[in-house]
């Protein structure tokens, strides 16, 4: 947790807002390829890369 809140004390100090949507999207894709990984949702996921 406290990496979590260091992260954002410099995103607030340094004003770099958009870092946060790109993050957020990175760790969403992450999630979906681990919790579907051997699965029949697998060859869709693949294509979107």
């Amino acid at each position: 947790m406290s990496f979590l809140k260091e992260f954002w004390e410099f995103l607030k100090t340094r004003k770099k807002y958009w870092l946060f949507p790109i993050i957020l999207v990175l760790l969403i894709f992450g999630g979906l390829i681990v919790l579907t990984q051997g699965t029949a949702v697998a060859p869709f996921i693949y294509t979107i890369f």
